[in-house]
């Protein structure tokens, strides 16, 4: 019998696309076979500064339950130099296979790039939003032997010729360093910076006495508040904290003061978009667990997950302001 021409195109056409179908759907399968699951090896948490700082406290409190919800270590790196800078520029680089990601910070962020030609990389396009992590202020603490009592007293003293006050940071360019730009700006004072490799050799450096003042985050700064080593003069955000209900902010002697501090997860730029979703459910998971929000209340900070649209969108406007803000203040690294 012979069939219309139409009816046999009609019939190789889906006998062609059926045999297409099919060779689609085994290599589909072999390379579903072929692709380990995620995560199938230990995970590294890159920190851009010291042990002990605020970035390195939040890490390890994440690193714990982020072990527990995916079932491999996450293992914290410290990479502390140039205030997180070196550590953000490495993670560009790092591996995209999932099992790298990195907590940095506003500074590395949104600020480096305006202070140094150095930093070696752009924030918005050489990294991968993933979510933010968490937020709070930045603490001005003197060692609890210092006569200086009061933001009042800091000012004081400050503008006493015969009483040179140094203050440290965790480095050129983070909210420590800006805090206190800030702070001679508006209050007219002449203060001396000593950046330090991250926030825990710099309280370090107060505790013995070694640098006067110290704008230090507020995970490195309440458990010395908290026992007694260092006294707390004010905070730099635009509210009072929970955590330091007494302690005034800065804003309220020198109105129109306020400097934000907050970290986040990224992942290197070539980083496949179903891993960063994947990080961004399981980070999202560990910030709203009661028990890890509370720990992470009780050093200072609030937890503020986010998508990675939101995080992407907060870098991007947080840079065109520190850009200006940088420049007035010609603050440079280089």
């Amino acid at each position: 019998m012979m069939f219309p021409r139409t009816h046999m195109t009609a019939a190789v056409t889906a006998r062609f696309a059926s045999a297409c179908l099919a060779a689609s759907l085994a290599t589909g399968a072999l390379q579903a076979q072929a692709q380990p699951a995620f995560p199938n090896k230990p995970i590294l948490l890159s920190v851009g500064f010291a042990p002990g700082g605020g970035t390195d406290i939040t890490a390890r409190l994440l690193a714990r339950k982020l072990s527990e919800q995916l079932g491999q270590p996450v293992n914290v790196d410290n990479k502390p130099g140039a205030g997180g800078n070196l550590a953000a520029e490495l993670a560009t680089r790092g591996p995209v296979d999932g099992h790298f990601i990195h907590l940095s910070a506003i500074g590395p962020l949104t600020v480096a790039p305006h202070i140094t030609k150095k930093a070696g990389y752009d924030p918005r396009r050489d990294l991968t939003p993933i979510s933010m992590a968490v937020a709070f202020p930045n603490v001005l603490v003197v060692n609890s032997t210092q006569p200086m009592r009061s933001l009042d007293d800091y000012v004081k003293f400050a503008r006493t010729k015969a009483y040179a006050i140094a203050y440290g940071s965790s480095g050129i360019g983070g909210t420590g360093h800006l805090s206190g730009a800030l702070l001679e700006s508006i209050a007219k004072l002449d203060l001396t910076h000593v950046p330090y490799k991250g926030g825990g050799p710099a309280m370090s450096d107060l505790l013995g006495n070694q640098v006067q003042s110290l704008f230090a985050s507020a995970p490195s700064a309440v458990p010395q508040i908290k026992a007694g080593r260092v006294r707390a003069l004010a905070v730099t955000g635009p509210k009072r904290s929970e955590a330091m209900p007494d302690v005034p902010t800065i804003g309220e002697s020198f109105p129109g003061y306020e400097v934000s501090n907050w970290y986040a997860f990224v992942g290197p730029a070539k980083m496949p978009r179903e891993l960063a979703e994947r990080w961004n459910r399981e980070i999202v998971k560990a910030l709203n667990d009661p028990q890890v929000r509370e720990q992470i209340r009780e050093h200072g900070m609030d937890a503020v997950p986010s998508t990675p649209r939101e995080l992407g969108d907060r870098i991007e406007r947080e840079y065109v302001l520190w850009e200006r803000i940088v420049k007035q203040a010609g603050i440079t690294a280089d």
